[in-house]
């Protein structure tokens, strides 16, 4: 199936104090992980507000700005030229090809295919998303109304357990470097560039 990739780096990084989209972390920036993930995805571009052309795919920015993760998700599937869109957060280094693949596997019956991280809680920024829920997630930020998981539900989602990805893709499928202590005991610590 073709699809789409969208790679969300609209943060600040404060809590990780630099840009961390371009971290190098075992020999790589943190955006060519991601982007890497994606490799199979028919078109794959940056959801952004800075330039990261160096990673020479396009950048594209919100559309409507200030829904924080929704403004990019909101702006992914506008973008994208495909009816699947596989929306990534810039800071999720261990999603793979075969973890996309494992998503697209379960998109034929929903609107929208979400992961249950280890907490119990959605992963709403590595997910796989129908270009058609664009109106729901544009009426969403119009009414001010920026939380996922209300987006989630309302795109009725098929909820993928946390037990079946663990058991697919190891405890450390949803790694998010938030803070660089996060990717404590890996090699490079660098900023990209």
């Amino acid at each position: 199936m073709e699809f789409s990739g969208a790679v969300l780096a609209g943060g600040l990084s404060k809590r990780f104090g630099r840009d961390k989209a371009r971290f190098v972390w075992r020999g790589k920036a943190l955006m060519a992980h991601v982007l890497g993930g994606l490799a199979e995805a028919s078109e794959r571009f940056i959801v952004a507000g800075r330039d990261y052309s160096e990673f020479g795919v396009p950048v594209y920015p919100d559309v409507i700005p200030g829904g924080d993760s929704l403004s990019g998700i909101h702006s992914a599937l506008h973008h994208a030229r495909y009816d699947w869109v596989a929306v990534a957060a810039c800071d999720l280094p261990n999603l793979s090809a075969d973890y996309w693949r494992f998503l697209i596997e379960h998109a034929s019956s929903s609107s929208a295919v979400v992961a249950l991280g280890p907490s119990g809680w959605i992963e709403p920024l590595a997910a796989l998303y129908h270009k058609s829920l664009e109106p729901l997630a544009e009426l969403q930020l119009r009414d001010e109304d920026y939380y996922l998981r209300r987006f989630v539900d309302l795109a009725e989602a098929e909820i993928i357990p946390w037990e079946e990805l663990r058991a697919r893709f190891g405890e450390d499928l949803f790694l998010n470097a938030n803070r660089v202590e996060d990717l404590a005991g890996s090699a490079g610590d660098e900023p990209a560039g």
